[in-house]
């Protein structure tokens, strides 16, 4: 088939190699601005794929815009309107006219705009239609500005494309050097996929795809090549997955095998029966310990699961077995509570334990280090120290890695490294919807408590603005009187932390003299000493305190029953998975417990779904499933730490029904050809070397 448009630029010699600055029109200073946006060479280009197309086959009249609709439409600049001095809160405005009639364009907070518009230019817009006071009004709308003489064949009268753009390059600019690179190089790119799976799946080619996904002929076209190159980004992820994986069930490990006795100790010394799902998993666990592979295992629990005593059995079966643990955790706080939590948990059995982190210095800190390098030590707890050099266990057989998201893949592979092979144990109090448990942890088994301990009743989780603060420091101390402690909360960004603190130390100050002066408040923030802490809590869980007011180093691993209420302020500044895990304080006793979100008078729109979420349900599963939906997977899990390779079209919620096809396909590549030695996966064993750049390498530690 034809295409139409400008003509291309022939191709240069490196061809996919090629540094953009030497295409034609582009130059150093454009060069520079490209690589804001990640593109500095020709393939880079290519996969910079547009985030959306504007139907511009058949552009609106500007008599026929209808209020309620997302429509383009064009027309020539005939007014500009920039507010008052001193007005800024009024709009800047632009009225068009076509030859059907007049529409005015308005955009808000937008005083540079005077800069880029003049009378008779000619204006191509997409945006939201209004009907304000009477007329129509297309409000804040992308714009292009039509400069003469330009090739409008690939801008207007087909779906255009629309790119992440950077300052001083513009969608046109952007479109049209993105037209040259697509017709001249989109052949050169050799195509990995085997001719059987393109066959079996119904997949276009890889050339004809990289060009449909800028300048697509029709929709169909465009939906084909998207899932083209998206199940290219998940079968490259889920082959590097599948490799780690087989790799390491066919390493040597270590078969712990001891007769349990220390296990048994353990669960006799519990206060409670382990539920049907901790038994479940623990017997999963067991086995894998007692295989000759190392185990390679996720175990995945909403907040109060009972993870952490799971985990406390894995270590007394390693340690009994003749083997060292290490529990790495992602912060000195979670450190910390863990240390506390396993030291009550297996210090009764004998077992020497010890914490390491950074905050541990000088000769405390050499006299650890010596300890776990002779095997003195059972187990040590810490954060990522634990992977730096200079640590040294001498028989490590179990490493846990509690919260992996907040890891990469490099360093859950130091932390073994330190050992022979020892048993991986990774653990999550972030549900994690499927799609995203097999893209993160595609090398790992998974084993999820799905159950909570009984007894445990569902939070009442309510939201309330500034307004109602007086009821609810009525109810607060209601609850008190009837015997039961709270948490007020308030939450530690880094941009601000010192103001943050002040602000928390102050509240504490308030509700001790003005509020409560009849009761016992306390405090608890991350720049406190451990024995400091250690002693708050204490009394905390004692009874001695009746209000703890607190930062956010509560979020994980509190474990005090008589707390019935969690007051969270500033709610809206958190984000969802955090509000979970502080409501996830309260409700660990038979009384009704309650979590209040306190916002201000008016939180803004994603504020305001995320509160919604917490209110409509305490289902771990589906706060994280909203949560992945209101700020992407990127964010979500800060994949970009992770250590996995980045997707370049993929979308891990739109196209989530393509990425089980990928990984059969994946699995059934390296089933018959482990290395992908064989000729027919030459462009796919390229493609993994390339994208995954020797992360595969990790695998050879363990």
């Amino acid at each position: 088939m034809a295409r139409s448009g400008p003509p291309a630029a022939s191709p240069a010699p490196e061809g996919l190699l090629t540094p953009l600055q030497f295409l034609k029109g582009v130059g150093p200073q454009r060069a520079r601005q490209l690589q804001r946006l990640g593109l500095e060479t020709v393939e880079d280009a290519l996969y910079f794929i547009p985030f959306r197309h504007e139907d511009r086959t058949r552009l609106t009249a500007l008599s026929a815009l209808e209020p309620g609709k997302t429509q383009s439409c064009a027309g020539t600049v005939v007014g500009i309107s920039p507010p008052p001095r001193g007005r800024q809160r009024l709009p800047f405005s632009v009225m068009l006219r076509d030859a059907t009639g007049y529409a005015t364009a308005s955009w808000f907070n937008a005083p540079y705009l005077e800069r880029v518009f003049a009378r008779g230019q000619r204006v191509v817009l997409h945006g939201k239609v209004v009907r304000y006071r009477g007329a129509i009004q297309i409000q804040h709308p992308d714009y292009e500005i039509v400069e003469a003489g330009e090739d409008e064949r690939i801008h207007s009268g087909r779906l255009v494309p629309i790119y992440h753009q950077t300052e001083g390059v513009g969608q046109r600019a952007l479109r049209a050097l993105m037209w040259r690179v697509v017709e001249a190089h989109a052949g050169d790119v050799a195509d990995p996929l085997p001719e059987a799976v393109r066959a079996r799946r119904q997949l276009p080619g890889l050339a004809d795809s990289l060009r449909n996904a800028h300048f697509p002929p029709a929709e169909e076209a465009l939906r084909t090549a998207r899932r083209r190159l998206a199940y290219d980004d998940f079968l490259v992820l889920q082959l590097g997955l599948g490799i780690l994986r087989a790799r390491t069930s066919r390493a040597r490990g270590i078969a712990m095998k001891p007769r349990g006795e220390l296990a048994r100790r353990l669960r006799a010394a519990l206060p409670f029966a382990l539920t049907a799902a901790q038994d479940r998993v623990w017997s999963e666990i067991r086995t894998d310990m007692a295989a000759p592979s190392p185990m390679h295992r996720l175990l995945q629990g909403d907040v109060g699961s009972g993870k952490t005593v799971v985990a406390a059995l894995a270590v007394a079966t390693a340690v009994e077995a003749g083997y060292q643990a290490a529990v790495m955790a992602p912060t000195e706080i979670l450190a910390e509570q863990h240390f506390m939590t396993f030291q009550q948990l297996l210090a009764p059995l004998g077992l020497p334990i010890a914490l390491l982190t950074s905050a541990v210095k000088g000769r405390e800190r050499a006299g650890r280090l010596k300890a776990a390098a002779e095997g003195e030590l059972a187990c040590v707890v810490g954060t990522h120290a634990l992977v730096q050099e200079g640590v040294e266990f001498r028989r490590l057989g179990l490493a846990v890695v509690d919260e992996q998201h907040r890891f990469g893949v490099e360093q859950r592979a130091r932390l073994r490294a330190k050992g022979e092979h020892p048993d991986l144990l990774v653990m999550t109090a972030t549900p994690i919807p499927r799609t995203l448990a097999l893209t993160l942890y595609g090398d790992l088994d998974v084993s999820v408590l799905d159950e909570l301990p009984p007894g445990r009743r569902p939070v009442v989780t309510v939201a309330r603005t500034e307004g109602k603060r007086p009821q609810i420091y009525e109810f607060l101390r209601e609850q008190v009187t009837a015997g039961r402690q709270v948490y007020v909360i308030y939450p530690l960004v880094e941009e601000s932390a010192a103001l943050d603190l002040k602000a928390a130390t102050e509240m504490a100050e308030h509700l001790r003299k003005d509020v409560f002066p009849d009761l016992a408040v306390g405090l608890l923030h991350g720049r406190m000493s451990f024995g400091e802490k250690d002693e708050v809590m204490r009394r905390f869980k004692a009874g001695e305190i009746h209000v703890l007011v607190s930062t956010t180093v509560i979020e994980v691993g509190i474990d005090v029953p008589n707390a019935s209420v969690v007051l969270i302020e500033h709610a809206e500044r958190f984000g969802l998975s955090q509000l979970h895990q502080l409501r996830g304080r309260v409700g660990r006793g038979p009384w009704k417990s309650y979590c209040i979100l306190l916002t201000g008078e008016s939180p803004g729109e994603e504020a305001r779904e995320r509160i919604a979420a917490m209110t409509e349900t305490t289902d771990g599963f589906k706060i994280a499933e909203a949560d992945l939906r209101l700020r992407g997977p990127g964010e979500f899990f800060g994949t970009r730490q992770s250590g996995l390779p980045q997707f370049r079209v993929a979308d891990l919620l739109r196209d989530a029904p393509i990425l089980e096809p990928a990984r059969q396909d994946a699995l059934g590549i390296i089933a018959a050809d482990p290395e992908l030695r064989a000729p027919e996966h030459r462009g796919l064993r390229h493609a993994l070397l390339s994208r995954w750049r020797g992360k595969l390498d990790l695998a050879s530690v363990g």
